[in-house]
């Protein structure tokens, strides 16, 4: 008897330390990093997280069926050098606390897309128990690694008893709860369970589940090495179920032995085709199944995808994200991928909206055009080259901004430090949201875009760690404020958490945590935001110790955020097919706590709450919405878990696992009837991954029938019209043991009421006051009437207040809150406002620019529109609705335009005025300025610029060591140089953004000689007419002249003037070693320098060899008249010409004397302290013969200079090319 005591009990304690293996169910990502701390937090991007989970809150993931979704990719511990900047970007996007994932404007946030199942989602987590929340860090117990080993080679023993010599799985199944014994009878509630491992894989700390739905039997799971030191996947194994999990077979010969495989997708339309990506540290390519993994095709690409958008109705076109920033798009589902576009912002591009675009394949997207600044584009996807692409915003919007939502588009544009937000309904053109006046927003945040409505979280400018909950129109432009000081946080990645729920099943329920004088309470809402109120706690504990709890000064709390983990049920949890059960974790007292947590449900759409569990669970419906499954919130493995049939008064315990399992979450197929739920975690760090197929079926013994229902009211507080509308819905008689129908009515019967004040919100413009009643704001005109009023006609107007969207009240007679009509009285237009439609004032020359015209108070059908554009072009309207999209037009010319409208009706008109900066790119900019000037006199400088432009341009003046420019809107400037010696001049040149600078380094002297040079006609043939060549040919010059005359070349400048014919300058200065003292006789060396150079200049003695046998000869600049007559035939004509000569002389010296001032290009002075006008002196012999001056032909620095530029714009220059002739020089000038 003794033997068999110890006997059994040894058997006993077998059974009990039997290992069971499990794993996961849906897809989605576990990993488990091996290292002593056995547990990792689960980390989940925001992009990823709101892609995977459909949660009960606001719908701000993915639809499957109707919507778009972007499948994500998480890389735990990618490495920095490979990943860190697209990580950067990609962490950028926002979550919603508890399902509210918002996206942003760059910083407007708003909802992705939704999503109906969670096997459709793709998550890297960690291997780890799901006790760890996103707020709640709770730490992680450790188990002795004697306990773990222990535990294992326990289970591996019980294990090869039970399955013999098998060593590819582990397998064992048992029916019924433990406790009932072999004799269990089959009438009575039981789960089915067997359990899985993964043999093999046990090296493997990351794995992604995916659940073909939709009643399949089919489970793929891919187990993958990640080495974190390496940032990649080392190892992968692919494994398939084909009957929900009790069995899986290894699938790696079928992808290729040595295939590395690093992520899986599923097609959300069609869930029999699976896309798998191979890692690219080894191979870059996409394996393609057609039939639910049993077979694939594989297909090399040439890009890293780093996420994928399936089109929400064609299963075939996908939208793929590279590393590199480029989309690309497959319209065979992956096997052939072309570029859409480059540049594009991470999470930036949308599939088109069905029943919104024209065309299914339309793609929008957000691309970067410089730092901050990005366009909205949209393009088809297979022809999206630039001239099939539309850019339907006027102007630029802010990186990380656009999001196309269900019926609305949004985008965001930062103008001196405040931003703009914009929306786009039905695809219409884009409005400025309006907030309240005084709002001035800092940041937005898009929630929801459910039912035709925007919620957004608004930071105001005198919040700081809260923001405010907005609710808008129809069209998203009219915002007004619901509830202050929402309670919001941070994520790791720095995106956005606010504490926002949406109530499933029911309409117009929402919760949401605000912050009372830094108490943070729970807040619900029937009725869509219009009204708040404090949660009632439950009156007794779980014990059924009364709780004392009274309003206002004591409620139940709750958390909202959203879980991190897909495979947990978060903090809070609801469901459309239960209306009216909220299961979430809070606490009672005056405030949110983080500490003596317990879960609370609802059966009653919050009116009256139970406590259920002192200790945090994560609880999931089953059954359609008919059972309740808990299972512990701990960090310890587990062995048990509760089920409830009756709203959660009675919890039966049921063993899922002979051998605590450290669980790391739970999977269902959502919305099916096969009554599956697959557990997946670890005996150990060190174990395989287990996998728990449990069938829940048995709980039931029958399918319910019509006496398995009763109804019940929905209700407010006892008022049974909620939303509008009295509401019975119908449900399960708590604890009948009957099957939901999957498609079972809900709601029971639907009866409007009339309308009251409580189905009606402010109006925007207008605030409640303290007795309920709404009132119009100190910046609000009530009575203003709207622009389509016109006389003899009506128009509704606003008593204040708005019907609340979704509302079903029934207006019955005259109402004091619904728009009354109001019979229009004729007004003169006042308030007149003319604006652009980006809001600038400055736009590039040639492109469109959109005028609006905005009026406050007028009749708009009888007042006319005119708009002067200020360029000679006006246009008239004939009434003001015709306006209403803008009125374009196109500018030809740079320059300051002042664009006036004007509104005009029989009574009287208003106008207003723009002055609009018509710009255009400055090409270059030269800097025209003798090379040498007088001391204490005035010289001119300027600046010619190409294209040439019209007072838009600013142009910056900075003299030798000068600490401050001159600032002058003309390119001419005259300065006067107080020192000899060299000074450098730059002028700076601002159009916009752009600035171009030229400078030259002029000489000052007291006094100097110039004579004008020409050459020899071949010059011109050679001569590219651009300043380096012009600065070889001066320096060769002056080195000719040097030689001949044997002046220093430091006394010598040359000066090349742009334009053909070739002509030049010569300046001759004093020599710099001759004291001031001798001054005249340091002019009359310079007298006697020219002379020499007008000698050697007119005997052709300077002369330099430019090309072999082309020598180029230097004259001085004479131009010979025409003979009067035939020197040859008759010869008295040289002496009649010498008379002429004379006389010619004699004018031209007084010309020049009295005009030489005047005359560019010649620079004259002369000492001489007893005549008050300086004297000329010719260095041109008498006998010599002198050309003939035209004074007015004497061409100006800026003329020269712009026909040089517009000798350039021509084309290169060369020996056939298009002369450009400038016109003639004097001959010399002496100072």
């Amino acid at each position: 008897m003794t033997l068999w005591s110890f006997w059994s009990c040894f058997l006993l304690a077998c059974i009990q330390l039997y290992p069971f293996h499990l794993k996961l169910g849906a897809r989605a990502e576990i990993s488990f990093p091996r290292s002593t701390n056995r547990f990792y937090p689960l980390e989940v991007t925001s992009l990823m997280a709101r892609v995977i989970r459909k949660s009960a809150r606001i719908k701000v993931s993915v639809e499957v069926s109707g919507r778009n979704e972007v499948l994500n990719r998480l890389e735990t511990g990618r490495t920095a050098s490979s990943r860190s900047k697209y990580e950067q970007e990609v962490n950028n996007e926002t979550l919603i606390r508890n399902v509210t994932a918002v996206n942003y404007f760059s910083n407007l946030k708003i909802p992705d897309r939704k999503c109906d199942n969670i096997s459709t989602a793709e998550v890297e987590t960690p291997k780890r128990p799901f006790s760890i929340r996103e707020k709640t860090k709770r730490s992680v117990g450790v188990y002795s690694e004697n306990l773990d080993r222990g535990i294992t080679e326990e289970s591996q023993r019980s294990m090869g008893t039970v399955q013999g010599d098998s060593n590819f799985r582990s397998e064992y199944r048992r029916t019924g709860e433990e406790s009932r014994g072999s004799n269990s009878r089959q009438s009575e509630p039981h789960l089915d369970t067997s359990t899985f491992a993964l043999s093999g894989d046990s090296a493997h700390n990351q794995a992604m589940v995916h659940w073909s739905g939709q009643n399949s039997s089919v489970i793929l799971i891919l187990t993958k090495l990640y080495d974190f030191n390496l940032g990649a996947v080392t190892e992968s194994s692919l494994w398939r179920s084909t009957d929900y999990g009790s069995t899986y077979s290894k699938l790696n010969d079928k992808v290729g032995s040595r295939t590395v495989l690093s992520y899986l997708y599923v097609c959300p339309t069609n869930k029999q085709k699976i896309l798998m990506l191979s890692d690219p540290e080894v191979e870059s390519a996409v394996l393609i199944s057609s039939d639910e993994g049993a077979s694939f095709e594989k297909y090399p690409i040439n890009f890293n995808v780093l996420s994928l958008l399936f089109h929400p109705a064609q299963e075939n076109w996908i939208l793929a994200y590279s590393h590199d920033y480029k989309l690309y798009s497959s319209m065979n589902f992956g096997k052939e991928w072309q570029l859409v576009h480059e540049n594009v912002m991470p999470g930036r591009f949308y599939w088109a909206v069905m029943g919104l675009d024209r065309e299914s394949d339309v793609v929008h997207i957000e691309t970067r055009i410089a730092k901050g600044r990005a366009k909205y584009v949209k393009c088809r996807a297979q022809r999206c080259t630039e001239g099939n692409r539309q850019y339907l915003f006027p102007g630029h919007v802010d990186t990380n901004s656009l999001v196309v939502q269900d019926e609305y588009v949004f985008t965001q544009v930062t103008k001196s430090g405040r931003a703009s937000y914009f929306v786009s309904y039905m695809r219409e053109s884009f409005r400025q949201m309006k907030l309240p006046k005084y709002c001035l927003p800092k940041d937005m945040h898009i929630i929801s875009t459910d039912e035709k409505q925007v919620f957004a979280a608004v930071q105001e400018w005198n919040q700081n760690n809260t923001y405010s909950l907005y609710i808008s129109d129809s069209p998203g432009v009219y915002f007004i404020l619901s509830l202050e000081n929402l309670r919001t946080s941070r994520g790791p990645a720095g995106n956005l958490l606010v504490d926002f729920y949406k109530v499933e099943g029911i309409d117009g329920m929402y919760l949401a945590n605000k912050i009372v004088d830094n108490h943070i309470k729970t807040f619900i809402t029937y009725n869509k935001g219009q009204t708040w109120a404090l949660l009632p706690a439950p009156t007794t504990n779980v014990a059924g110790n009364n709780l004392h709890c009274i309003l206002p000064f004591c409620s139940l709390h709750l958390h909202l955020e959203m879980s991190e983990n897909p495979y947990t049920s978060g903090p809070i949890t609801s469901k459309k097919s239960v209306p009216g059960i909220i299961v979430a974790t809070g606490n009672t007292g005056t405030e949110l706590s983080s500490t003596n947590l317990g879960m609370f449900i609802t059966s009653d759409a919050g009116n009256s709450w139970r406590q259920i569990f002192d200790e945090e669970y994560n609880i999931w419906f089953l059954d359609n919405g008919g059972a309740l499954l808990a299972v512990l919130h701990a960090t310890k493995p587990l062995r048990q878990l509760w089920i409830s049939l009756d709203e959660g008064k009675k919890w039966d315990r049921h063993s899922f696992s002979l051998a605590p399992l450290y669980v790391d979450g739970v999977l269902m197929e959502p919305e099916s009837d096969n009554h599956i739920i697959t557990f997946f975690g670890h005996f150990s760090h060190r174990s395989e991954w287990q996998l728990i197929k449990i069938d829940y079926k048995g709980l039931f013994s029958r399918r319910c029938m019509d006496g398995d229902y009763q109804t019940w009211y929905l209700h407010n507080k006892g008022e049974l019209c909620v939303m509008g509308e009295k509401q019975i819905y119908m449900k399960r008689r708590p604890g009948n043991r009957c099957m939901l129908a999957q498609d079972y009515s809900r709601i029971y019967s639907s009866e409007p009421c009339l309308c009251t004040a409580y189905d009606f919100e402010c109006d925007y413009g207008w605030e409640r006051q303290a007795d309920g009643m709404c009132s119009p704001a100190f910046w609000f005109n009530p009575n203003s009437a709207t622009k389509s009023c016109s006389f003899s006609q009506s128009f509704l107007n606003s008593t204040g207040y708005r019907k609340v969207l979704s509302n079903n009240c029934k207006e019955r007679g005259r109402n004091a809150y619904s728009p009354k009509r109001v019979a229009c009285h004729p007004k003169a237009p006042q308030g007149l406002h003319l604006s652009t439609s980006h809001g600038e004032l400055s736009a590039t020359i040639g492109s469109n620019v959109t005028f609006m015209i905005h009026l406050d108070n007028g009749e708009s059908p009888s007042t006319s529109i005119q708009l002067d554009f200020g360029d000679g072009i006006k246009i008239t309207y004939s009434n003001l609705s015709r306006t209403d999209d803008g009125i374009k037009h196109i500018y030809r010319m740079t320059g300051i335009y002042r664009v006036i409208a004007t509104a005009e009706n029989s009574l009287g008109s208003d106008s207003s005025t723009l002055f609009l900066h018509i710009t255009s790119p400055v090409d270059r900019v030269y800097l025209s300025a003798p090379i040498v000037v007088i001391k204490e006199k005035a010289t001119n400088l300027t600046a010619v610029v190409w294209p040439s432009h019209t007072r838009t341009l600013t142009f910056f003046w900075w003299f030798e060591n000068s600490s401050e420019p001159i600032i002058t809107l003309d390119g001419s400037i005259s300065h006067m140089f107080l020192r000899e010696g060299k000074n450098r001049v730059t002028v700076q040149v601002a159009s916009g953004s752009t600035v171009l600078e030229d400078s030259k380094v002029i000489t000052v002297k007291e006094f100097f000689r110039s004579l004008l040079l020409s050459f020899s006609p071949a010059l011109d043939e050679h001569n590219p007419d651009i300043p380096e060549w012009r600065e070889d040919i001066s320096r060769v010059v002056r080195r000719a002249l040097s030689q001949i005359s044997g002046v220093p070349e430091n006394q010598l400048m040359v000066s090349l003037y742009p334009g053909l014919p070739t002509t030049a300058e010569l300046f001759i200065l004093p020599d710099e070693q001759m004291s001031s003292e001798h001054k005249k006789r340091s002019e009359e060396a310079l007298d006697t320098i020219s002379d020499i150079f007008v000698t050697a200049l007119n005997q052709g003695m300077i002369q330099f060899e430019l090309k072999a046998n082309i020598r180029i000869i230097v004259y001085m600049t004479q131009q010979t008249l025409a003979p009067l007559v035939d020197s040859n035939s008759i010869h008295s004509g040289s002496a009649m010409l010498m008379l002429i000569s004379v006389v010619f002389v004699g004018a031209a010296a007084f010309f020049i004397y009295k005009f030489k001032r005047k005359i560019p290009w010649i620079h004259v002075e002369t000492e001489d302290r007893n005549e008050k006008d300086p004297e000329v002196i010719s260095t041109v012999g008498q006998n010599d013969a002198m050309s003939k001056v035209k004074l007015s032909e004497f061409p100006s620095q800026k003329e020269l200079m712009e026909k040089e530029l517009e000798g350039r714009s021509r084309g290169g220059f060369g020996r056939n090319m298009e002369r450009i002739v400038t016109r003639e020089f004097p001959n010399c000038t002496n100072v």
